[in-house]
């Protein structure tokens, strides 16, 4: 990771809602911040409702954090494709994010509550 990247735990309790559905709360937010990139929160997977979300055939390559596998998320009404992503494997300089998923803030609602 170069010296500008950064992966902090954000204070606070925040909630990921989409489609009318709570996907979860969490207090225990990471925030990875890249030079020219809007900053990111990743919720932990313990505290998502998983149920909801399916993995999708899309995948992404960042040079620094490996391949990213993306997510659609079923609620009751819809279905909303690759509105989350996780990196299964992280390379070493973003272990950390490793077992959480982060949201499209086009595609879902993510607030401190």
């Amino acid at each position: 990771m170069s010296e500008t990247n950064r992966i902090r735990r954000v204070p606070g309790k925040w909630v990921v809602r989409a489609g009318g559905a709570v996907l979860g709360e969490s207090a225990e937010v990471l925030e990875l911040s890249e030079p020219g990139r809007p900053d990111v929160l990743y919720f932990p997977r313990a505290d998502l409702a998983m149920a909801m979300l399916e993995p999708s055939a899309t995948r992404t390559t960042c040079p620094w954090k490996g391949e990213a596998h993306y997510y659609a998320i079923h609620t009751k009404s819809t279905v909303i494709e690759d509105a989350g992503w996780s990196y299964e494997a992280p390379k070493e300089a973003a272990a950390r994010i490793a077992g959480h998923i982060a949201f499209d803030p086009g595609k879902v609602t993510v607030e401190e509550i």
